[in-house]
């Protein structure tokens, strides 16, 4: 049974007086908060990640909470803080994000929906600097501003790929007609700079700094130029605390933010990490999609960005997935096969390596399915054993913490043996491309990186601009270690093709877009939405 919200914050050890309640089952926590805890020593920062994600899914949420929980279990003072789900993977083909089974957070409807309504907000502040841009332009355009190289792109937190190209400004005094296009909401670089900054203040100058377009003579215009800084900071002010909910066993989790991390960087916010860090000896976190994406820009972009350092971390897989990695097909899954889960057992071991190489240990957790056989169990048990990995099976989806305690009680364990040597992948001050091919040589073991004219241009006049040395935040199918959602396990020796590179100057880094990835997802043939018909 649920708690009332203001229990949740006392278990947490946040005082009432900082509470902003929505209802009984959830709250916003004032910023003033971090005044009386400024001189707090942080608690220890765990990483959940996982392999190559399959159409079976690897459960790296569920994962997260069970952690947690199992944390809590064993009298741990733990923290959780998640990834705010986006309703257009919602009604489209996930359904939703707050975990399964025992191993949820909840209220997990309000949380899929509306919420408290960041993302409402984040929209609604993304469309007013576009259609203050249109505005300006249509009023004089004292600014100069070309319509044909305006970059910020209008959003909507729905997949829609009817809004991937549209023309604008369409009939008479509407407006300079140019071509355009929607991103979805979580892929808006705003919603990169809500999860980024440190507090209030830092998101202020950090929208201030966003080139929002060009003018005639190809000098960036910036947000702050367009006078409407207080505007957004109006719309954006709730939307920058944290949100406290409860798991199903009644543990504190923050949600708050929630970029895509193939095409956005994939991490909660700075702001709700920093705090539980203050409230927790342990605080679990989650970044999205497999290590190559989501751990990958925790590693180079949050932490570096939060001047923070990961304790350790966790690599979710399932047997299940291993045996996709495998060769084997969706249809024969829940057969025995322990030589398909070896055959798929390098794509595990590539993601384990790369987390390795930012200087941090590592511990492998299954989510335990009914259909995994001894064969099958054994197999990846033996492998662990024989390349020093600790592991753990668990069974949170039924039997909540308590499926989760071994786990909880090996994490522990290795952070007491392992000190983090927690370090960056590569040096921020490295030029462009020689950052993007450490990342596709070092994390997806690619040959060669290949980049189009219209990227080697654009890299050129980032340059020029004084952007070579920001980091580097990978667009990529998260369905394969390649730029190619089609091939599965561990391959080596490909190339990657960088087709665009995007400034995020708020933000502060570069987004190379590779392959076909997209920045507006579209609903599939029948819709998450449509299926809710039958609840």
């Amino acid at each position: 049974m649920l708690e009332n919200i203001v229990n949740i914050a006392k278990k947490a050890g946040i005082d009432e007086k900082y509470l902003e309640c929505y209802g009984k089952d959830k709250a916003k926590i004032d910023p003033s908060i971090n005044e009386t805890l400024k001189d707090k020593k942080d608690g220890k920062l765990i990483l959940v990640t996982a392999i190559t994600p399959t159409k079976v899914g690897e459960g790296k949420t569920t994962m997260s909470i069970a952690l947690a929980d199992g944390l809590a279990r064993i009298n741990k003072r733990a923290m959780l803080c998640l990834r705010e789900p986006s309703m257009g993977p919602v009604f489209g083909l996930k359904g939703g994000a707050t975990g399964g089974g025992k191993a949820s957070i909840e209220p997990s409807e309000d949380i899929n929906l509306h919420f408290t309504g960041d993302m409402h907000a984040l929209t609604s502040s993304i469309n007013l600097i576009s259609a203050i841009i249109d505005n300006h332009i249509f009023q004089g355009n004292e600014l100069n501003i070309n319509p044909e190289k305006v970059v910020w792109k209008r959003a909507l937190d729905m997949n829609d790929r009817a809004l991937r190209e549209i023309t604008i400004a369409q009939g008479k005094k509407n407006g300079v007609i140019r071509n355009d296009n929607f991103v979805i909401t979580v892929a808006s670089e705003l919603m990169a700079i809500l999860c980024l900054a440190n507090d209030e203040e830092d998101f202020k100058n950090r929208i201030n700094n966003i080139i929002v377009a060009y003018n005639y003579q190809d000098k960036p215009i910036r947000l702050k130029e367009l006078r409407i800084t207080n505007a957004i900071m109006k719309l954006m002010r709730n939307a920058l605390k944290p949100n406290l909910v409860q798991t199903l066993e009644n543990n504190p989790v923050f949600v708050h933010g929630g970029p895509f991390a193939n095409i956005a960087h994939g991490c909660n916010s700075v702001i709700a990490l920093k705090l539980a860090l203050k409230l927790g000896d342990y605080v679990v976190t989650e970044a999205g999609f497999g290590a190559d994406l989501g751990a990958e820009k925790f590693m180079d972009i949050c932490m570096r960005s939060a001047n923070l350092k990961p304790s350790g971390a966790v690599m979710v897989a399932t047997l299940r997935a291993l045996k996709l990695h495998g060769g084997v097909s969706f249809e024969d899954i829940d057969k025995s096969n322990p030589e398909a889960v070896l055959k798929g057992i390098p794509n595990l071991q590539v993601h384990l390596e790369n987390i390795k190489k930012f200087g941090v240990p590592v511990i492998v957790a299954i989510n335990h399915f009914a259909s995994d056989s001894k064969e099958e169990i054994d197999v990846l048990s033996n492998w662990c054993k024989a390349n020093g990995y600790e592991y753990s099976f668990v069974d949170s989806y039924l039997k909540g913490g308590e499926g989760s305690v071994d786990l909880a009680t090996k994490v522990v364990d290795m952070l007491s043996k392992n000190e983090s040597k927690y370090h960056p992948l590569y040096d921020v001050n490295l030029p462009i491309k020689e950052k993007i091919e450490i990342i596709c040589k070092e994390i997806y073991r690619a040959k060669d990186v290949e980049y189009s004219d219209l990227a080697n241009e654009q890299i050129k006049e980032y340059e020029k601009l004084g952007f070579a040395h920001t980091p580097i935040c990978m667009a990529k199918t998260p369905l394969s270690l390649t730029d190619s959602a089609l091939i599965q396990g561990a391959p080596k020796d490909f190339t990657i093709h960088v087709k665009k590179v995007n400034l995020s100057a708020g933000a502060n880094f570069l987004v190379a877009i590779t392959g076909s990835i997209i920045t507006m997802p579209g609903l599939p043939k029948v819709p998450a939405a449509v299926k809710m018909e039958d609840e």
